[in-house]
């Protein structure tokens, strides 16, 4: 017999849905060929405009170097461009380029609609409220 918790580990419960929820979100995005999480990031930049890695990072909440992983299929893909920073040549900056652009405008209504089914389940107010409390947590 275990002396440990009965009660649900949150984090554990958390992290289920979490990979359930990308999941459900990568099925949608599938014809368009990107990630939720690579989707994400051309939104960001879209937003952002040209911004270095470690900002891009920060903006996204992951580790500089996770970040940089993520980036690389979408350079390949040509969807961003990694360029030197004028001012400090160490600094990678990157840029959404007109194709990045494109992949935004046809992976949105697949993101739309992944984005309204999850909606219908889950109360989007309840969902900020919780993410809300869990940073401040931190």
């Amino acid at each position: 017999m275990s002396d440990g918790p009965t009660e649900p580990c949150t984090c554990s419960a958390l992290r289920r849905a979490t990979r359930a929820l990308t999941a459900s979100y990568d099925a949608a995005l599938k014809p368009v060929g990107l990630r939720v999480t690579q989707f994400a990031l051309l939104r960001y930049l879209d937003r952002l405009g040209p911004i270095p890695v470690s900002r891009l990072a920060a903006e996204a909440a992951l580790e500089r170097t996770t970040m940089g992983r993520n980036l690389d299929p979408l350079k390949r893909r040509g969807l961003v461009a990694i360029t030197p920073g004028v001012e400090d040549p160490r600094a990678r900056i990157v840029t959404l380029t007109d194709a990045g652009r494109d992949a935004i405008v046809a992976a949105t209504p697949y993101w739309r609609e992944a984005q309204a089914r999850i909606n219908a389940r889950v109360d989007p107010a309840t969902v900020s409220a919780v993410a809300e409390a869990l940073i401040s947590a931190a």
